[in-house]
């Protein structure tokens, strides 16, 4: 392994405030539905609020990524509730109220999504579309939604991200204790039920062409449910929050007194308390991924996540780590994936392409390699 580069490290302090965690009897009325297993992802430390992703949904839904951190000040009081959900703690601070009763109602609505986006939950639209394989089935305008994007992201990235990885990663089975290393021949077999291309989506019918097929809306399905929670907040009078879900953040808006909110982004192999790089942000969403996360070594090899559709194991391309700023989680989500699967160069080229999108790549040299405009528009705290 390479040595890294010596690099300022910014520790986070401590929040000793305590949280009130009484659960609220307020039911969202479209949501008293199924209960839900989960996407995986990390943890809210008492440090800080922390978001590094850890596993992919036992992977349910399947995103862990590495964290972006969020650093509180200290004049401010705001309510934080976190939740068990997604195989993780998922965390919500809400600045511009005291209503304890929002933050369960929108607890409820990603337990809501993730009833519909699970691919492990029996229940689930994306279970029950992956178990009829070669046929047609009909989902919610929500699941086709998402879909909708994930087809979009396949598209764009000419099959580097690719929305139909279920065979690969359910045979990987990363974060979860079945974990292992397959063995050529099944690699080699799960890759014919792989390819965007022969899946259809018309109308709310979405259609394989070609049997054991399936869908894995891990890269892309937690910076959807963040955007939806946001959405929700806005809806409930927040124009002042956190929302916390593993390797996403998404802020709503800015501090009360007018400031930003100040995003670390992990160092990786590090404490999950070490940054590498600091930024402020206001009303927009910090993703990242990495491959540090959710990995595991066999013969001295280590082998994580994010894997390629063309060969069946994980992608190796110099990168540690890359992360997204953008308006839409989801898209952040989306694009951390597919510029860590197009290789720092056409990773650049990406995101240098979009208007008000900015990205950091960590190559394994530790270097830092900011897109044209970042630093011109995203203040960096040294």
């Amino acid at each position: 392994m390479r040595k890294y580069h010596t690099i300022k490290v910014i520790k986070q302090k401590k929040n000793k405030s305590d949280q009130n965690n009484k659960s609220s009897q307020n039911k969202i009325a479209f949501l008293g539905r199924r209960t839900v297993r989960c996407l995986t992802f990390i943890t809210l430390s008492t440090v800080m609020l922390t978001f590094i992703a850890c596993s992919k949904k036992s992977p349910s839904i399947d995103s862990s990524e590495p964290t972006p951190t969020v650093k509180l000040n200290e004049d401010t009081t705001p309510i934080s509730k976190s939740s068990f959900k997604l195989n993780t703690v998922v965390s919500i601070t809400l600045y511009d109220s005291q209503d304890e009763s929002i933050i369960d109602e929108a607890f409820q609505l990603c337990d809501y999504y993730e009833n519909l986006l699970s691919r492990t939950k029996k229940e689930s639209e994306i279970y029950q579309l992956n178990e009829k394989a070669h046929n047609s089935y009909t989902v919610s305008d929500d699941t086709k939604e998402l879909l909708t994007k994930g087809i979009h992201y396949s598209q764009l990235s000419n099959g580097a991200f690719d929305l139909t990885l279920e065979p690969l990663t359910s045979l990987w089975n990363f974060g979860s204790s079945e974990e292992r290393l397959p063995s050529q021949d099944e690699i080699k077999e799960a890759l014919t039920h792989i390819g965007y291309q022969y899946l259809t989506l018309d109308g709310n019918t979405i259609t394989f062409e070609k049997d054991g097929m399936g869908i894995d809306l891990g890269a892309i399905a937690k910076g959807y449910i963040a955007d939806k929670m946001k959405e929700f907040l806005i809806s409930k009078g927040v124009n002042s929050a956190i929302i916390n879900l593993g390797g996403n953040i998404l802020c709503v808006g800015e501090k009360p007194d007018g400031s930003a909110f100040k995003v670390g982004i992990q160092k990786p192999f590090k404490d999950r308390n070490e940054t590498i790089a600091v930024v402020e942000i206001r009303d927009l969403s910090v993703v990242s991924s990495g491959i540090y996360e959710r990995f595991f070594t066999v013969d001295g090899k280590n082998y994580h996540h994010i894997l390629n559709p063309a060969t069946g194991y994980p992608y190796e391309n110099d990168l540690t780590s890359v992360t997204i700023i953008s308006k839409e989680s989801v898209d952040g989500d989306a694009l951390s994936t597919t510029c860590f699967a197009l290789g720092l160069e056409k990773g650049m080229k990406l995101i240098e392409s979009m208007p008000d999108t900015y990205a950091v790549f960590i190559t394994s040299d530790y270097e830092l390699h900011y897109t044209k405009g970042f630093k011109e528009n995203i203040k960096i705290v040294e």
